[in-house]
């Protein structure tokens, strides 16, 4: 769209209200809790952007009062953005347990406790009650991660692309980094792997194919600079037909007979045998690390259970290499991720894992607690529109039944398995309400309740859902469906 021509902006400007006009009167509503000062600056973020719709053709206000009318709504929109509390609890009905969207793994109340108890004063974060001098922070996490793997040593970072970053500064900054072009994968948000190599300073050589690669490939490709060999474990996505990979053993085998160490991205961390929760293709921490590799990274907010981590398990050497990093410290942890893991790590050394974490129990729940609880929820929104109907002389606008599901682990895990799942199944009435609107009534419910839709069903599906959320869940399906009737009869 063209720019307006400067004397048509200047009239349409003389027509924006004054920052005065917009912000004397902040009524009863959330501007209400703001202090003058921050209404004013956000009253002039308003009509700047009000006058840059302008001057790009976007918007022509006809009249003064119906710029100030505008700018009003924006500015109640704006105030109750920023006085809302963020990020809000949503009730994922959406059936992937890890949803980036919504935040991945949901934390123990363990980790809960531990956050409230690090954050409400103050704490040991780098001090050491015994010698009574400075200690490091890092040194009890690293002991549990030890116990945990096997490693020889552990750290942890801000997050797994933090991990990889760390790991190839330290070992191959300024050397040849080789990896397969089947690994060289995109990660969640756009970011990419090549991406991350290359800030690291080091040289990425390509080997191989998109779909084949083989172990030749990577004998041929080691020179005198070479520093590192990578492994990407394809988290996100899966490759099938004409393809070939070389296994992690045999590439710190190629590794070894040329003096190159083999650094094992695996991205998702499971600490159980293979296919435990379910993810029968997703690598183990522990049995990268029998391979002989120099390190195992992964992330701490995904299968393992806890808060935005990037963990790295290794040999001692190479850790510490990592620790002594500069970048280290631009990555570091702070106390209430710190307490988060030691607390997530605990559960596992405890055995109170499997029921003590969200993501595992989810991972875990049998069709059996499956059906039951999908049964509940089914029967207790029937009752509640029933007696709406009754009390309002009308038939429920939707009929409410439970069907097979299947779910996925989401979070760039396992992306070719499926869990089995039951959902509850809200199908709209012909003409009284549609699925589109009941499913935006329900992400603008209180909590927002985060589902599927599906040839005009609205699909709760449970595995997702805590069982401390079930009525709550009830109760936003309730109002959703009278919010999403409203509206049509409108």
């Amino acid at each position: 769209m063209p720019k307006r021509k400067a004397e048509d902006r200047r009239a349409l400007f003389r027509h924006l209200p004054s920052i005065e006009e917009l912000t004397a009167s902040p009524g009863s509503g959330p501007g209400a809790r703001l202090t003058r000062e921050a209404r004013t600056r956000l009253g002039r973020r308003i009509v700047e952007a009000l006058r840059r719709r302008i001057e790009e053709g976007e918007w022509t206000p006809g009249s003064k009062t119906e710029a100030l009318a505008a700018a009003r709504r924006e500015m109640r929109a704006a105030t109750a953005r920023i006085t809302a509390r963020t990020p809000r609890p949503v009730i994922n009905a959406a059936g992937v347990v890890l949803h980036t969207n919504l935040g991945r793994a949901p934390l123990a109340d363990e980790a809960l406790r531990a956050i409230r108890a690090a954050g409400r004063g103050y704490c040991d974060l780098e001090y050491d009650l015994e010698a009574g001098r400075r200690g490091s922070r890092l040194e009890a996490v690293e002991e549990l991660l030890c116990v945990l793997s096997g490693a020889d040593a552990a750290l942890a970072v801000n997050n797994n692309a933090g991990a990889v970053l760390l790991a190839l500064d330290t070992l191959a900054s300024g050397r040849e980094v080789i990896v397969s072009r089947g690994h060289l994968v995109e990660i969640g948000g756009s970011f990419r792997m090549p991406e991350i190599m290359v800030k690291s300073g080091a040289t990425i050589v390509e080997v191989g194919t998109t779909n084949k690669t083989h172990r030749r490939d990577y004998e041929r490709a080691v020179t005198r600079r070479t520093g590192l060999i990578l492994h990407v474990h394809q988290s996100n996505f899966a490759q099938t037909g004409f393809v070939k990979q070389v296994p992690l053993a045999e590439l710190v085998e190629v590794g070894a007979a040329h003096g190159v160490p083999v650094l094992d991205d695996q991205g998702s961390g499971i600490m159980d045998k293979p296919g435990r929760l379910g993810a029968p293709l997703e690598p183990t921490v522990r049995a990268g690390l029998e391979t002989g590799v120099v390190a195992v990274t992964c992330s701490g907010d995904k299968l393992l259970g806890g808060s935005q981590a990037g963990l790295i398990f290794g040999q001692a050497e190479a850790v510490a290499g990592m620790k002594a990093n500069p970048l280290a410290r631009a990555l570091r942890l702070d106390k209430l991720q710190l307490a988060v893991l030691q607390a997530t790590i605990r559960l596992y050394l405890t055995g109170r894992a499997d029921t003590d974490l969200p993501v595992r129990a989810m991972a875990l729940a049998t069709r059996a607690e499956l059906t039951t609880r999908a049964n509940q929820v089914r029967d207790a929104i029937r009752a509640a529109l029933d007696r709406q109907a009754e009390a309002g002389s009308e038939t429920s606008p939707v009929t409410v039944t439970t069907a097979p599901a299947t779910c996925v682990l989401g979070g760039g895990s396992s992306p070719d398995t499926e869990l089995p799942d039951r959902a509850v199944v809200l199908r709209p009435k012909s003409g009284v309400v549609t699925a589109a609107a009941l499913d935006r009534a329900l992400r603008r419910g209180r909590p927002p309740v985060v589902a599927r839709v599906s040839e005009e069903q609205v699909i709760l599906t449970i595995r997702t859902v805590l069982p401390s959320e079930q009525e709550q869940l009830v109760r936003a399906v309730v109002r959703a469906v009278g919010a999403a009737r409203r509206k049509t009869k409108t």
